[in-house]
């Protein structure tokens, strides 16, 4: 297995999981996506759109995406430094068309993170974001996704509302070890 992809709306523990991962083992290491637009977030590269093209152009883009006003992309140039290395890449992505273009260049455990809208409402208004409205419409929009396109795709499903963050850690590491044949907690 190449890595591990972390699906599901706004609010649903992506970011959370790949904590309790990398406490877990720390081989687990989060791909930091490319950025254009505003540069809110931490785990994110921010490149202008001359640079996002560039690479685009170099066919180092395995996925892009457009959301909020904003492109996210993931380079290939990233994965590759990570495998290289023996770390396990995790990659946060928000629709199925980039999982499927991901999974048909490697293997990758796939895994959907799921809350109820209202859940991704009530976290979204914790954590102080401010475009909960834009966050909810995305909601919206991977509930529209998953039920086009979800057809046997993912290797594991988690309500994160129902499950804490260590529990999901386990059984991914788990499962993506099994996979792999390598013990968690070993080094490559």
């Amino acid at each position: 297995m190449m890595g591990i992809v972390l699906y599901g709306p706004p609010a649903s523990g992506k970011s959370t999981a790949t904590v309790a991962l990398r406490k877990l083992d720390p081989r687990f290491t989060l791909v930091r996506k490319l950025k254009t637009g505003n540069r809110r977030g931490t785990e994110y590269d921010f490149v202008s759109a001359a640079e996002l093209a560039t690479l685009r152009d170099a066919g180092r883009l395995l996925a892009e995406s457009h959301r909020y006003g904003n492109t996210y992309a993931i380079d290939r140039h990233q994965i590759d430094q990570l495998t290289s290395t023996g770390r396990v890449p995790i990659v946060h992505l928000g629709n199925i068309a980039d999982i499927q273009r991901l999974v048909q260049a490697a293997p990758w455990l796939t895994v959907l993170l799921w809350v109820s809208r209202q859940v991704c409402e009530q976290r979204s208004r914790q954590r102080g974001d401010s475009d909960t409205l834009h966050r909810l419409q995305a909601w919206d929009e991977t509930l529209t996704d998953l039920g086009a396109n979800d057809d046997g795709l993912f290797h594991h499903r988690f309500h994160t509302d129902q499950a804490s963050p260590d529990e999901i850690a386990h059984v991914i590491a788990s499962r993506f070890f099994e996979k792999r044949e390598v013990p968690l907690g070993q080094r490559a």
